[in-house]
């Protein structure tokens, strides 16, 4: 090739340049006429919907081969111009989604409030500006994650979509093409389809709950977030950081999913056997004072999600999201396989304790009952519920009380035995012998040394299975009594926990404390009633109710019981005692 000179070295280079520039300038003119005569007029925008981009861009110049080892057809680019928005609403849910990602920017239970009164929003939206929408993909590449949450993508409609109906998100840049689709009916559950390859291969891209819930303000509502799964029966659930950010657990799902103390994103896939969860974690920083936000006084809080999905595939599954209502629960059954929707239910995301929750659930089924069939009140019903557990309870409660006061009646002998081996050592074999005398003195009096404590053993359960079960009912959540504007709330006037401390101390007063120092005695009086007190500022007001009520009904046994021959013979016993006590300290 001859070497092509710089037209400043000899004469008449400017000539030969200019000639270079008019061929070159025909050469595009014959092409543009000859080789692009047919070419397509641009498309015109609508103002329906957005433009969309279409070209037959081709993927790059070495095609990428397919899942079978051919090359793969170039992807058509399609994008859209501008950020829309879809609504759509049935009786129970009003959803907003978005084109910026195909993901959905808010999600309202239209039956729920919020604190304020409004309709609750369960997407948390200062999360979910941080860690993604609901909805939205989960890959293991964060580029790739970003690029698939921010594309345009083009919807199938705008606007208000009615129910049952489908809606459809597509985008592709030429190489990587994402589709999804929604199923919506007159439900929680709205049914989800998604496919995203690259040069025709399918990648590992999932459907996400990432950012927690919107009902979710304090560091304690926090604290209850977790990951959950069920199958073959068998549930789970990762608090904390036990829900470890981007872990990866392999089913079978019969489901699984994000959830709170009250409300869940549970996706329950078509294929359990080849689905996948992903459990996601953050931290976000939360203004100390809700009332005052400060942007330098914040406290850190864990925001707990869930992907979940087929990673080597397209995904198709549905997604419940909604309360932990029980009955709500019920009615929604998982699949076995695809297009079969008979296995078990929703039921066991009701968590009503491992050990006791065969006590709570029943509880709970009965309280309900009660509510909607007897008083349509829930504050009533834990009331007369109280009142039932103690009636039934009723002949233990005496049998209690009469074993306490011939604890009493027989503690001068009790206490003279004490005197006599006082001079033994624990180990000493002679403390054989009274341990044998003070048998043999409860059987003489027909006294039983635990019957005090019998009735208390078994009421504890019942009291830890009530506050489980309080702590999980959706149903207890905002419902009012008198002054109590949310059962499942402590109570922000602190009546509740100022009447447990007088109810507590009045009873503790009128029980007899058989073969206890005086001063241990006084100690328990106060000591344990303003402990019990304290720890009913934080807990639920419709616990702290059924504290109270159980409190008022022992006292009027106490009073029954005091009047009875046995009660007046005790009494003279304890006043005979104090002034003994009373002479000695003159």
């Amino acid at each position: 090739m001859a070497e092509i000179r710089n037209p400043q070295q000899e004469p008449g280079g400017e000539k030969k340049l200019l000639l270079i520039f008019a061929l070159t300038f025909l050469m595009i003119v014959v092409g543009q006429t000859v080789f692009f005569k047919n070419r397509p007029q641009a498309p015109k925008p609508q103002d329906t919907q957005a433009q969309t981009v279409q070209s037959a861009a081709v993927a790059p110049a070495a095609a990428v081969a397919g899942p079978s080892g051919k090359a793969a057809a170039p992807a058509v680019a399609k994008q859209a111009q501008a950020e829309t928005e879809t609504i759509v609403e049935n009786n129970v849910s009003r959803i907003v989604f978005t084109n910026r990602g195909g993901q959905v920017k808010s999600w309202v239970l239209k039956q729920y409030r919020d604190e304020k009164g409004q309709p609750l929003e369960l997407v948390h939206q200062e999360a979910a500006k941080q860690f993604g929408y609901p909805l939205s993909f989960y890959t293991y590449d964060q580029t790739l994650t970003n690029k698939l949450n921010s594309g345009l993508y083009v919807a199938s409609a705008t606007g208000n979509l009615a129910t049952p109906g489908e809606l459809t998100f597509e985008f592709s840049d030429g190489d990587l093409v994402a589709k999804k689709t929604f199923r919506f009916s007159d439900s929680y559950v709205v049914g989800v389809e998604t496919n995203v390859t690259r040069g025709g291969a399918n990648i590992a891209a999932v459907p996400a709950w990432p950012s927690g819930f919107g009902d979710d303000t304090t560091p304690a509502s926090y604290s209850l977030q977790a990951v959950a799964h069920e199958n073959a029966g068998e549930t789970d659930r990762l608090t904390g950081k036990k829900a470890v950010g981007g872990a990866t657990l392999r089913g079978p799902f019969n489901w699984a999913g994000a959830q709170d103390q009250y409300f869940a994103a549970l996706f329950m896939p078509d294929d359990p056997q080849a689905a996948s969860l992903i459990t996601l974690h953050n931290t976000l920083r939360i203004p100390e004072d809700l009332e005052k936000p400060d942007p330098n006084k914040t406290t850190p809080v864990d925001v707990i999600g869930a992907a979940v999905g087929d990673l080597n595939g397209p995904t198709l599954e549905r997604v419940f999201v909604g309360p932990k209502a029980l009955h709500i629960l019920q009615s929604v059954h998982t699949n076995t396989a695809p297009g079969q929707l008979n296995g078990p239910d929703l039921a066991r995301v009701v968590d009503f304790g491992k050990y006791l929750g065969f006590i709570a659930k029943p509880l709970f089924l009965w309280l309900r009952w009660t509510h909607d069939h007897i008083v349509a009140n829930w504050g009533w019903s834990i009331i007369l519920l109280t009142v039932i557990i103690n009636l039934v309870l009723l002949p233990l409660r005496l049998s209690s009380m009469k074993s306490a006061l011939k604890m009493q009646k027989i503690q001068p002998q009790m206490k003279a035995l004490q005197e006599k081996y006082k001079k033994y050592k624990m180990n000493d074999p002679k403390r054989t012998d009274m341990n044998t005398e003070m048998a043999a003195l409860y059987k003489e009096h027909g006294v039983n040394p635990v019957g005090g404590c019998l009735p208390l053993v078994i009421q504890m359960p019942f009291l830890i299975a009530f506050y489980g079960m309080l702590a999980v009912a959706i149903e207890l959540r905002q419902a009012h009594w008198y002054w109590l504007h949310d059962l499942s709330a402590p109570d922000k006037l602190y009546i509740i926990p100022v009447l447990i401390l007088i109810s507590t101390i009045t009873m503790q007063r009128m029980t007899p404390q058989a073969g206890m120092d005086p001063m241990q005695a006084k100690m328990m009086t106060f000591m344990m009633p303003v402990f019990l007190g304290y720890i009913s500022l934080r807990y639920a007001s419709g616990l702290g109710l059924y504290w109270i009520v159980g409190n008022v009904i022992g006292f009027i046994q106490q009073m029954i019981m005091n009047r009875t021959e046995l009660g007046r013979e005790i009494a003279a016993v304890r006043l005979k005692q104090a002034n003994k006590r009373a002479l000695k300290g003159k």
